[in-house]
């Protein structure tokens, strides 16, 4: 599948995004919003900060404990149901005289159950499309994301002049029900993609049957670490420039746009997995040039290059599908989307720790020297690994059945 036309073409993927973005819009003007609320309740800035993107740590507690409902529970029933979830706590987070304490634990649980719908919203995607339809299809699924993102903040930014912080966050609970109408009214019932009820052993066992692989093992890490340490540069856009920092976010936005419409519509298949390695190092190198403190101009066209290598994760995450069994792949897209949220998170503070000893110019060029580092690092070990005999009887990167024992 190599046309835009085509993909539009196959059944559920136009409702599959129209829900997605709804859903995508409710959380950047919700989480706008919330954050406004919170800062004027508190006059923290770290409070703030915590309540917009506090819920993306709380995902990780969600793969210990959920990610096996990925491929266990019904898909369509699952993402209407996190979406009216979401409805219902920011109705509640924006009723008057709500305890900050309370605010915070709706995050909690809403940053747990998310864990469980990034697996089952990349894994149904998987669904939908032919196996040759992926990287497109994800490409696509990619810029919509970052539209919505640019989109909902201008949006929730002009809301917030025009109405209350409580008020935007009704408008968000309502487009959280607008999602959930679309997936429920466009996508088809399907049933799991694995068989047995979802638990807590299971998302730990299957986890550890994930990280057993070593092929997966390496593509989780060239997803999560270089990519990781790039967002930990980006982190400090505002320290480093405040005056052209929104500049500096804008051209890494048009960055990633342009690589993942490069890698998913124009690079032929068979040239993709020859392009995980350029482009996590296109992704990590003009950064090492900060060091010089470049002007905005310069700056600005590096970041613009820089973010074109974030393609690399569509390259990556078609080889994480090629090692996995059809049955894990919403656990392992859900464990991969947990793990890179994480990772930037560390990456952020990491980032933020250098520069407060250092400077911003010097941190930017610590971290993009690591993610440089790291890439070649598990490169060389990817050759290593392809040296290796394969196990008889498996693919490449799927561990052999264990024999039965009484």
């Amino acid at each position: 599948m190599r046309s835009y036309r085509t993909l539009f073409r196959t059944p559920e993927f136009t409702p599959f995004l129209f829900s997605f973005a709804a859903f995508a819009a409710a959380q950047t003007i919700g989480g706008l919003a919330l954050g406004t609320l919170v800062f004027r309740a508190t006059g923290s800035p770290l409070l703030s900060a915590v309540s917009m993107f506090g819920p993306q740590l709380a995902q990780l507690l969600g793969a210990a404990f959920l990610l096996s409902g990925a491929d266990r529970l019904p898909p369509r029933a699952v993402l209407s149901g996190l979406a009216l979830a979401f409805a219902a706590g920011t109705t509640v987070s924006a009723l008057p005289g709500l305890p900050v304490g309370a605010v915070f634990a709706v995050l909690l649980a809403q940053g747990l159950i998310a864990s469980l719908g990034g697996g089952v919203r990349t894994g149904l995607l998987n669904d939908i499309l032919p196996k040759d339809g992926y990287v497109l299809g994800r490409s696509v699924f990619n810029m919509l994301w970052g539209l919505m993102q640019v989109a909902g903040f201008a949006a929730g930014g002009a809301l917030l002049a025009l109405l209350t912080p409580r008020t935007c966050l009704l408008l968000a609970a309502a487009l959280y029900v607008l999602s959930a109408l679309g997936t429920r009214l466009g996508l088809t019932a399907r049933l799991p993609r694995s068989s047995g009820r979802p638990s807590v052993s299971a998302t730990w066992r299957t986890n550890a049957l994930l990280w057993s692989s070593r092929p997966r093992r390496l593509t989780y890490l060239g997803l999560w670490i270089p990519n990781g340490l790039v967002v930990g540069c980006e982190s400090l856009f505002v320290s480093y420039d405040p005056g052209a920092a929104g500049t500096l976010f804008a051209c890494g936005a048009l960055g990633m746009f342009v690589g993942d419409m490069a890698v998913g519509r124009l690079v032929p298949p068979a040239l993709r997995p020859r392009l995980a390695v350029p482009l996590r190092l296109l992704l990590a190198t003009p950064y090492l040039f900060f060091v010089l403190q470049p002007g905005v101009a310069l700056s600005a066209v590096a970041t613009t290059v820089a973010s074109v290598g974030f393609g690399a994760s569509l390259v990556l995450q078609e080889r994480l599908m090629s090692l996995t069994p059809d049955d894990l792949a919403g656990q392992a897209l859900g464990l991969h989307f947990v793990g890179m949220s994480t990772l930037q998170g560390v990456s952020a503070a990491l980032a933020g720790t250098v520069a407060q000893l250092t400077s911003p110019a010097v941190a930017l060029t610590v971290l993009a020297a690591g993610s440089v580092t790291v890439t070649l690092t598990l490169a060389a070990l990817g050759r290593h690994e392809e040296r290796r005999p394969a196990v008889s009887g498996t693919r490449p990167g799927v561990l052999p059945e264990p024999a039965a024992t009484d």
